[in-house]
């Protein structure tokens, strides 16, 4: 009973975090789509304020720690360079495809995480975990049915044939989605290992700050040009600081949850910011949404319910057998210990027979 309830408790308060990551990965994405809608495309350079918060914020208490870190500094590089790449093919994304379709098509993480997780660090998931899994695939499957009959494709086909921009490229969008959550999933699974050895302070610290030497000199090489044409008006301003912000608490969050949970469970756990991202496109976006939308977000739900009661029952089944196990080991060691006491009577009363002999 007192396994239950803590697994009960630790889930609550992961899913409570979970729900704040989500929240703030909403509105990093809506800040994303405004600032692509007018014009400027620049995934970098909002990526580079995010990094430089995290790293005014962390490096200063990391340095009064006056510890080394823990982890070599190179492994802290790779994660920060793969995911500054993942945060370009997400931004990116929002040249060409819908708020919707991105948010809904980053389930994708899900999958690749539970890939890397079975090869890298061992892990094992259940029959249903695997049908939960595979149900929120199928509501992706949806979003990208739902793009290609979209009614502005023909449209945007014509277009592209007779116009310089591009415009709207759903099924462009929807690749540099599922691109972006490859990364994001080795991202996952680095940060997840770090923070399990290490803890979160250096983890933020060290990922923030390689996050800005990175994003600096790929702005530098290929992002220089679109950053001398922005107008830096006071709307732009706020948009890039609202994105810095929310995503500065995302990067917050998620050692937490990955440290509690792990990094399926993490990416589960965003799924629920579909629902932010439909009600943005509905009522401030005054966007109509196509049905499938709908569809593919209940298909998702459900699989997240299954996925999420099974790991439930099997970490309690896991609590369950260790306690067994530990007392199961205690017995033998009580049957040797009473063993080794008669052993030791038998030698004594032998000593005294011989003693009495003599």
């Amino acid at each position: 009973m007192e396994i239950k309830t803590k697994n009960a408790r630790g889930l609550l308060l992961v899913l409570f975090l979970g729900q704040l990551v989500a929240f703030s990965l909403a509105a990093g994405n809506f800040a994303s789509s405004l600032v692509a809608n007018l014009g400027v495309n620049a995934p970098l350079t909002q990526s580079f304020f995010v990094y430089l918060l995290l790293t005014l914020v962390y490096v200063p208490i990391l340095f009064h720690r006056r510890q080394k870190p823990r982890i070599p500094w190179y492994w802290y590089l790779a994660i920060a360079f793969i995911d500054v790449q993942g945060n370009y093919l997400f931004v990116e994304a929002y040249q060409y495809s819908s708020i919707t379709s991105i948010t809904l098509l980053d389930c994708w993480t899900v999958v690749w995480v539970i890939i890397l997780t079975w090869y890298i660090l061992g892990t094992r998931y259940s029959f249903w975990q695997f049908l939960g899994a595979g149900t929120c695939v199928a509501g992706l499957c949806l979003v990208l049915l739902s793009d290609a009959r979209s009614p502005d494709v023909q449209e945007i086909r014509f277009n592209r044939l007779h116009t310089a921009d591009p415009g709207k490229i759903p099924l462009l969008g929807d690749a540099l989605v599922i691109a972006g959550t490859i990364c994001y999933a080795f991202t996952n699974i680095g940060q997840e290992y770090c923070v399990k050895k290490n803890d979160r302070v250096e983890l933020v610290a060290m990922h923030g700050l390689c996050g800005v030497l990175v994003t600096a000199v790929q702005i530098f090489i290929f992002e220089r040009k679109n950053l001398e044409a922005v107008a830096w008006s006071p709307t732009m301003i706020s948009l890039f600081a609202g994105y810095a912000a929310a995503t500065f608490m995302f990067y917050n969050i998620t050692p937490f949850v990955l440290k509690m949970s792990g990094s399926t469970l993490f990416n589960l756990s965003l799924l629920t910011s579909d629902m932010w991202a439909v009600a943005i496109r509905v009522f401030l976006y005054q966007q109509k949404v196509n049905w499938l939308y709908y569809l593919a977000f209940t298909v998702v739900a459900i699989g997240l319910i299954i996925y999420s009661l099974n790991d439930i029952s099997s970490g309690d089944e896991t609590a369950e057998s260790t306690e067994a196990v530990a007392q199961y080991q205690q017995l033998p060691s009580e049957d040797n210990s009473k063993g080794s006491c008669s052993n030791l009577n038998g030698q004594e009363r032998k000593q005294q027979e011989e003693a009495h002999i003599c």
